[in-house]
């Protein structure tokens, strides 16, 4: 699109801000709801994750030593 010539200052404002058309509707949001103070601070739900974090890995490292060795096949005679 080729423009034949610059808008004025009220020209633009009308074009931007005049009366709306069939594409534009007003609408009116509902009010935020309040928000509520958590109960549990950031570092402490970081400390608790750590400690979550820390009886995995125990987990992990228990199953890991009682696992059955694998057997390896014998050597050709």
């Amino acid at each position: 699109m080729v423009r034949l010539r610059s808008l004025n200052e009220a020209e633009c404002y009308a074009r931007c801000h005049g009366e709306g058309d069939d594409n534009v509707r007003v609408v009116k949001l509902e009010p935020r709801r309040p928000r509520f103070d958590p109960e549990i601070s950031g570092e402490d739900l970081r400390r608790a994750f750590e400690v979550r974090l820390d009886k995995r890995e125990l987990v992990h490292e228990t199953v890991a030593e009682t696992a059955v060795p694998s057997h390896e096949p014998a050597a050709a005679a």
